[in-house]
């Protein structure tokens, strides 16, 4: 995938990776630098033996071996077929420093902001093993509810009855994707969707993260995480209205670039299109399921189809998508509607629930799991609570992996 002017076009066995893996740089910097200080501080101490060497006559070639030996093993220096986790323990050794947990991955960024909230309130902590559900409540009138405790949900996997063992009800922010359609049929709407799009933000909570991603027929990484709306208004009016339409492909690439970059556990995607994809690598199924990997995002939709040659199978996707991840879809009658729905969606994103339990089956043994929850409460009739569907146990595939 590109970030404009900077990255080109790659494309993968699986699909097209949304940016380069900056994190990824930088711990190559991080484990090989040190790797060459070591070599040099060996050649610099072979040299200075080599000189004591013709100081004093009485040394031999053995002596030399012996003290450069005994340099080198002063610092574990990593084989060419050394893992880079191996290497980052080793470097971990050196420095006195505790290595890295085997869950760590190479994204440090992620890493501290996912279990740790030493920088504030908001980063909610989660176990290895715990599953945390984003859910929202609705009544029997349609209206949102925000009072329910702990008590009140009940959590079934696999049909089966779950401790909950972590519960929230606070307005967290919330890692976010803009993924907006930039293919020609957009041009005449791109003006009201972004203002829609940054309303969007200005009725979020303030300490959320924000990137835009542009897609036609290929997509666009125009601005990266920020919190600033001058800049991701800059990203929203990179308008290039050309081409086909690669949705699948740009909300896989956007989930992808979340699960790796984001530091908040909280992950959604808000996407804006008018037509049913006709570029994509990846199918509807295949999408779906990379949505579904554990601590996937929510996705909410808006479909413009009043144009659309095959409404039917456009509206179709965006619900499937949306709804496996407990998101909404909505689809207007007309473009004004937009703004007034992407303040809806800002509501329903700050006053969910956050419902964290254990399963009974661990997840280290894979597979999709069936997730429902139930609520119930003295003072309401009927409650529906709507959450993920289900999600994949254990690491999924990253688009683009080879």
């Amino acid at each position: 995938m590109r970030r404009r002017n900077r990255i080109r076009s790659r494309v993968g066995s699986t699909g097209r990776d949304l940016v380069r893996n900056e994190v990824g740089s930088k711990f190559r910097n991080w484990v090989f630098l040190p790797l060459l200080l070591l070599l040099a501080s060996q050649v610099f101490s072979q040299d200075a033996g080599a000189g004591a060497v013709a100081a004093a006559p009485g040394s031999t070639p053995a002596a030399v071996g012996s003290q450069a030996s005994t340099d080198s093993s002063s610092v574990p220096a990593a084989s060419p077929t050394t893992s880079p986790s191996s290497s980052r323990v080793s470097s971990a050794a050196a420095s006195g420093a505790p290595p890295p947990s085997a869950n760590e991955g190479s994204n440090s960024k992620g890493r501290q902001a996912g279990d740790s909230d030493d920088s504030g309130v908001f980063v909610f902590r989660k176990q290895v093993e715990e599953v945390l559900l984003h859910a929202t409540v609705i009544d029997d009138k349609q209206r949102i509810v925000t009072s329910l405790d702990k008590g009140d949900f009940s959590v079934y996997e696999d049909g089966h009855p779950q401790v909950i063992t972590s519960f929230r009800h606070e307005d967290i922010p919330v890692a976010m994707g803009i993924v907006v359609d930039n293919s020609g049929s957009m041009r005449e709407k791109r003006q009201k969707v972004n203002a829609a799009a940054l309303n969007l933000v200005r009725a979020s909570n303030p300490d959320d993260e924000v990137f835009i991603v542009n897609f036609n027929d290929e997509y666009y990484l125009d601005q990266d995480f920020t919190a600033n709306i001058n800049k991701l208004k800059a990203g929203l009016e990179k308008i290039e209205a050309r081409g086909g339409t690669a949705l699948y492909d740009a909300v896989v690439a956007s989930a992808d670039h979340l699960k790796r970059e984001a530091k908040l556990e909280k992950k959604v995607i808000f996407v804006v299109t008018d037509g049913d994809d006709n570029e994509s690598a990846e199918t509807l199924e295949q999408a779906v399921r990379r949505l579904q990997g554990d601590g996937g995002p929510t996705v909410y939709a808006i479909g413009i189809l009043e144009k659309e040659e095959h409404p039917k199978h456009a509206k179709r996707a965006l619900q499937i998508m949306s709804e496996r991840t407990g998101g909404l879809a909505f689809f207007p009658q007309t473009l004004d509607e937009v703004d007034a729905i992407s303040r809806t969606v800002a509501h329903d994103i700050r006053t969910q629930y956050t419902i964290g339990y254990k399963p009974t089956t661990p997840k280290t043994q894979g597979g999709y799991r069936q997730v429902k929850v139930d609520a119930r409460a003295h003072n309401y009739g009927k409650l529906t609570v709507r959450t993920k569907s289900g999600y994949y146990a254990g690491s999924e595939p990253t688009a683009g992996a080879q």
